[in-house]
């Protein structure tokens, strides 16, 4: 089986070597690409080269950039898989990735390659949540003033990344308040130590915020709701594109704001380990169905 491995920060360097460990031919092309090499995997010139005659292609977790462009820190974030690069997969070619936006669809239906997203799957998120809580303290506490202790944090959204960053800023003694659509999501969090809102007490609830944080990766705070905020409020946006703040309005209103994307980085053996437990899983079934 030849894997091609394509874009994506230091997670990737652990998922080729996973890879490469099952006896699978590995090539490489688009993340940071260590000094000693990784053993047994092709670090190729271009993706074209990475993706010729591969059966599989692993595209990184983080959401697809609205131009299209895959999770590529190394590349600028430009790297953008078109049709004649997928083209060179050998039938029938499978690409696993986070999730795929309209135009990577379009081109692997147009060239019979089936699409693998798992970017929620429940377990795979709980494994690697972890270092992504440990990536937002970080962030936050690079980035403000004051303690997270006693601070005000608005947290948007309570699925699996928002509930363990709840119950990581309730344990430090932060007052949280979150605002999610879901009840049950609200009830979870009143029962981690937060209080929960409805979206529509937002104009209540934001202003004197010192922190807000969304995990919901769609566009939630607008030009209206971010004028609530005073000045020295911190915006960390955990979302995948296209994010769940409006960039635009918070450039112009003067606030400071952290696009924390692809916060697994900080734990990349780690993470990058769970993460190929799940590609793992695909590829064995994949190879199990051509049996």
């Amino acid at each position: 089986m030849v894997i091609a491995i394509i874009a994506g920060d230091r997670r990737e360097q652990e998922i080729a070597r996973c890879a490469a460990a099952t006896g699978a031919t590995v090539r490489a092309f688009g993340f940071p690409w260590p000094e000693a090499g990784i053993a047994d995997v092709t670090r190729c010139a271009t993706a074209d080269a990475a993706l010729a005659g591969a059966d599989i292609a692993l595209f990184p977790i983080p959401g697809i950039a609205a131009d299209g462009a895959l999770f590529a820190p190394a590349h600028d974030g430009r790297l953008i898989p078109t049709r004649e690069m997928l083209a060179g997969m050998r039938a029938p070619a499978n690409i696993i990735l986070g999730w795929a936006d309209a135009k990577l669809k379009a081109h692997c239906e147009a060239l019979g390659i089936t699409l693998h997203e798992y970017e929620w799957d429940d377990d795979l998120m709980l494994l690697r949540g972890p270092a992504i809580v440990e990536g937002m303290l970080r962030v936050i506490i690079e980035n403000t003033d004051i303690t997270i202790h006693r601070a005000k944090i608005v947290m948007l959204g309570h699925g699996t990344i928002g509930g363990l960053a709840c119950r990581a800023l309730v344990g430090l003694g932060a007052r949280v308040h979150v605002v999610a659509r879901n009840p049950v999501q609200r009830a979870e969090a009143y029962a981690a130590g937060a209080e929960p809102h409805e979206f529509a007490a937002l104009p209540e609830v934001l202003p004197g915020a010192d922190i807000v944080i969304s995990s919901i990766p769609a566009r939630v705070l607008h030009a209206d709701a971010l004028a609530l905020l005073p000045k020295h409020a911190l915006l960390v946006d955990l979302a995948a594109p296209p994010g769940g703040m409006d960039r635009d309005a918070i450039a112009t209103l003067g606030l400071r704001a952290v696009w924390a994307r692809g916060l697994g980085s900080r734990a990349p053996v780690t993470v990058g380990r769970s993460q190929w437990s799940g590609i793992r899983r695909r590829i064995e079934a994949l190879a199990g169905a051509k049996e």
